[in-house]
């Protein structure tokens, strides 16, 4: 039985005896309401307009686009802006130098994360200007600190297989 199996079961006994579905988190023993609603959801999102940014992390490049009119920045990039709605972008290979604004370690996954060891969530400022929300590939959260160094770089999503970006400490 797969531990979200169990999950599961645990919070259907405490329905029957307590009427809700809370139980206690085995490592904190902090309380936790289940819902045993399923919520799949899967999406399928047009990426002709914005593809070189997908061709670029298959190339090991990160882009970011930037308004002609405005000159507003965007990370990730997006085919039109929102400020001028002007369709005319342009593409810019990103430094990935920045630094730490804040992260979280996530311990409580949703079910399609659920394989995943607990990992980490960081924003950083980037040197271009954009903000990036990416994991963090960190063994101990314990070394982060708000204003470190940080780098964007490219990793490959295991078992997925799938090419994405997350953010890495700099020595």
């Amino acid at each position: 039985m797969s531990e979200l199996s169990k999950l599961f079961e645990r919070a259907q006994e405490k329905i029957r005896e307590r009427g809700l579905p809370i139980i206690e988190e085995e490592r904190t023993k902090l309380p936790l309401y289940v819902s045993l609603r399923e919520f799949p959801i899967r999406y399928v999102i047009g990426v002709s307009r914005i593809m070189r940014f997908f061709e670029g992390l298959k190339e090991g490049r990160i882009y970011v686009v930037r308004c002609i009119k405005c000159s507003e920045i965007f990370f990730p990039p997006r085919a039109d802006c929102p400020n001028c709605l002007s369709s005319e972008m342009e593409w810019l290979p990103l430094s990935g130098e920045g630094e730490l604004l804040t992260y979280t370690v996530i311990n409580v996954k949703p079910p399609s994360f659920a394989h995943y060891k607990d990992y980490i969530i960081g924003i950083a400022q980037l040197k271009e200007g954009v903000r990036v929300l990416a994991w963090i590939n960190a063994e101990n959260h314990e070394k982060l600190r708000p204003g470190m160094k940080v780098r964007l770089i490219i990793t490959k999503r295991d078992p997925e297989g799938y090419i994405t970006y997350e953010l890495a400490p700099t020595p």
